[in-house]
C-alpha cells in the first residue's frame, strides 16, 4: 500500500495541471489531477486526499464552492486555494469557505512545496521539531513538556490536553487566520455539533492565561468572519 501523502491538483488548464503533477511527483507525493468539480468529486468519493490544490477560477463551479464542499466532507483535508487575484477579499472568502491557505499565481515551486508541507503538518498534528519552545504573550509554550513557562519567575503552568492541542496548532501556524470550525475539529477529535461554541470558550481560557490584557488580546487575535490568528511578539 502506498503511504505517501496524496495530493490532488484541481486545474482546468491541462498543461499547467500536468506541470504541477510532474513537479509534486518528483517531491515524492502521490498525485492525481482533476479538471473541475465533477472529476474532483469522483476522486474524493474513492479516497480522501491529504491536500487539495484548488484553483479559484474554474469554469462552472468555482473553487470557493468546491472548498465548501470539501470542508463539509472532512475537516482533515488540507485545502490550498490558487488564485491570480491579489485582492484581500478573495483570500478572506477562501478562508471562510474552509481553505487552510492560499497562494497567488505565478508562484515559485518551492513556495508551493513549503505551503503543502505546512498544511500537511497541521493535518497530522506534528509539532515543529525546530521550535520546541514558542513565545506566546506573557508565557513560553514548551511543546515537548506540554507546559506554559513564565520567563519572569521561572514558574510553570500545566495545560489541559485540549488547551495544549489548541496552542500547538497556533504555534505551527503563526500569522495565519485559522477557521474556527477547522480548529474545533482538529483539536477535539470528535464530530462537531451545530453552533458548537466550545472553541470560543477554550480561546477565552487561554487568553486569561497568556495575555497581559485578556480584554484586548495581542497574541491570540480574533479574525472577523474567519476565526482566530496567533501573532508572535516582535521582540
Amino acid at each position: 500500500m502506498d503511504h505517501r501523502p496524496h495530493i490532488v491538483v484541481v486545474e482546468d488548464e491541462a498543461a499547467q495541471r500536468q506541470l504541477l503533477l510532474d513537479y509534486l511527483a518528483k517531491q515524492n507525493f502521490r498525485v492525481s489531477g482533476a479538471d473541475g468539480g465533477t472529476a474532483l468529486r469522483r476522486l474524493v468519493e474513492r479516497e480522501l486526499p491529504h491536500v487539495v490544490l484548488l484553483d479559484v477560477g474554474l469554469p462552472g463551479e468555482d473553487g470557493f464552492a468546491l472548498a465548501r464542499w470539501l470542508r463539509e466532507r472532512s475537516g482533515r483535508i488540507g485545502i490550498i486555494m490558487v488564485t491570480v487575484a491579489a485582492d484581500t477579499v478573495d483570500r478572506v472568502v477562501g478562508l471562510e469557505s474552509g481553505a487552510d491557505d492560499y497562494i497567488l499565481k505565478p508562484f515559485e515551486p518551492r513556495e508551493l512545496l513549503a505551503r503543502i508541507k505546512s498544511v500537511l503538518r497541521r493535518a497530522t498534528g506534528a509539532a515543529p521539531a525546530s521550535a520546541p519552545r514558542v513565545r506566546m504573550g506573557r508565557f513560553v509554550l514548551d511543546l515537548e513538556r506540554r507546559v506554559l513557562c513564565n520567563p519572569d519567575d521561572g514558574s510553570e503552568e500545566t495545560l489541559a490536553a485540549s488547551e495544549f492541542d489548541l496552542l500547538r496548532v497556533f504555534a505551527e501556524n503563526p500569522n495565519r487566520p485559522l477557521n474556527r470550525d477547522w480548529l474545533l475539529e482538529v483539536t477535539s477529535h470528535r464530530e462537531m455539533e451545530a453552533f458548537d461554541r466550545s472553541i470560543d470558550l477554550r480561546i477565552a481560557r487561554i487568553r486569561r492565561k497568556i495575555e497581559a490584557d485578556p480584554a484586548h488580546p495581542t497574541a491570540i487575535r480574533t479574525v472577523r468572519g474567519v476565526g482566530y490568528m496567533f501573532v508572535p511578539p516582535k521582540d
